[in-house]
């Protein structure tokens, strides 16, 4: 199983493992994702955003009403950062998994206490384009907050990335 690392660096030979600014009770990792899991990456890196998909077909039936859509995932950005969505390009490093575990506080994550070379590097572009063609739903949003509580609120799976970089509520005039 290939696993993979999205990073606005073209230029990195070795993941050295750390402790992350937002999680310093971890301890010193390299963090990966796996390919079904991979669009959750498809964005700016300080791009907030949330995203929600069902697990299973149960599932899939609550998560169309709740969101309004026959999408197989929602990703929610800030209408603020389409601009950079649609102009940014990221770098998409794969590693061999033998020396990754499963992180269990997160679906799809994985992490590595040693040091990891990437097998290789592929340029990404067309951060849009990828989720058009991957049937992912993308919403920019004035707000992320009601998507958040969407999100969390059903029995399907979620993502909450950068939140602490989202914009205040706007003021909702009446």
């Amino acid at each position: 199983m290939d696993l993979f690392h999205f990073s606005h660096d073209p230029s990195i030979t070795r993941f050295v493992p750390h402790v992350p600014a937002t999680n310093p009770s971890q301890p010193a990792s390299v963090w990966a994702i796996d390919a079904e899991h991979a669009p959750l990456y498809w964005f700016p890196r300080n791009c907030p955003r949330v995203t929600a998909w069902p697990r299973t077909d149960g599932e899939r039936v609550e998560f169309e009403a709740a969101f309004c859509t026959v999408a197989r995932r929602v990703h929610a950005i800030e209408l603020g950062w389409l601009p950079e969505m649609q102009s940014a390009e990221l770098y998409r490093y794969r590693f061999d998994s033998a020396a990754f575990r499963p992180w269990v506080d997160a679906s799809g994550q994985w992490v590595s206490h040693t040091t990891v070379e990437p097998l290789d590097v592929t340029h990404v572009v067309d951060l849009v384009g990828l989720h058009i063609a991957a049937g992912i739903e993308l919403r920019a949003v004035p707000d992320l907050r009601p998507v958040r509580t969407l999100a969390m609120r059903g029995p399907w799976d979620f993502s909450i990335v950068r939140f602490h970089l989202a914009r205040p509520s706007p003021e909702r005039q009446s």
